[in-house]
């Protein structure tokens, strides 16, 4: 993987409005000095480093990202986020941090993400000070603002910050300046961790989020990039792409039995399609 050169893979136009956001961005991190970035890999992380990186320059400045290696975290996501922080040039930390270990998590109530941020960030927050890092940053953005995300909570309960929030920045603009600097991953799909495929009030186990692991990478080994595999007491409820909907159903009797044999007793296929924080439609931001 390589960070290719923005002058010959993007020719897009900029709005003044997401280049200002930018702009903001930049200077938001200049400021901060030194910067620890919570990072998975995704998009909204690895525009965060890569703006970091090219905006702690100077001296005295410096940048680490980190990445929680767990059972709630996918291992292809893991090298990708390693390969990807090696493309962008900067110094990147893997640590441990397992969920199901954290009181609360498993039971899986709808506070089941502040439990998972308030561990991340506590320890990102004890390496900050223990290694003389002036902040710790997240990759929140504009869009999540509205939805249910119990971790803001948590993030703001320790004084962890979210740039790209700061900056008003959304997933579109993400995307716009993560392809204008030539970042491999500027379109990949939405991610989640996996546990976020269980309704809430269902435990949460090693072995379950290991079957819908691999339930996903069938999907994705059979084409289907933008997809989830929810997991409702032993029914595997798929959602892809609106216009995967009808591919999907005519794959289906090659791909179910693989699925079933997992441990899934049934198999369907969501008519709605993919729609980010599909389980959270029965809470309400508080």
């Amino acid at each position: 993987m390589s960070i290719t050169s923005p002058t010959k893979e993007y020719k897009g136009s900029f709005s003044p409005a997401t280049d200002e956001k930018f702009a903001t961005l930049t200077e938001i991190l200049r400021s901060m000095r030194s910067v620890i970035v919570a990072y998975s890999g995704g998009v909204d992380s690895a525009l965060l480093v890569q703006a970091a990186r090219d905006a702690l320059q100077g001296e005295g400045t410096k940048l680490l990202a980190v990445t929680a290696r767990s059972s709630t975290y996918p291992e292809t996501e893991l090298s990708s986020a390693v390969e990807l922080a090696r493309a962008i040039g900067v110094q990147h930390r893997i640590i441990e941090s397992e969920e199901l270990d954290i009181p609360g998590f498993a039971d899986n109530t709808k506070e089941r993400c502040f439990y998972c941020k308030g561990e991340l960030f506590g320890i990102l927050t004890q390496i900050a000070k223990d290694e003389g890092y002036a902040a710790v940053c997240d990759g929140a953005n504009a869009d999540d603002v509205d939805d249910y995300r119990p971790g803001r909570k948590a993030a703001q309960e320790l004084g962890v910050r979210s740039p790209l929030i700061e900056a008003g920045m959304t997933k579109e603009d993400i995307r716009h300046h993560a392809r204008r600097l030539g970042l491999p991953n500027w379109d990949k799909p939405s991610a989640a961790c996996l546990a976020s495929r269980f309704p809430y009030g269902e435990k949460i186990t090693a072995e379950k989020l290991k079957r819908v692991e691999q339930a996903e990478a069938i999907l994705k080994s059979a084409g289907f990039r933008q997809l989830r595999v929810r997991d409702h007491g032993g029914m595997a409820r798929i959602e892809v792409a609106r216009e995967d909907i009808v591919r999907l159903a005519e794959l289906a009797p090659s791909l179910s039995p693989l699925i079933k044999e997992l441990g899934f007793n049934y198999v369907t296929v969501d008519m709605e399609g993919y729609r980010t924080g599909s389980l959270n439609l029965f809470h309400k931001k508080p």
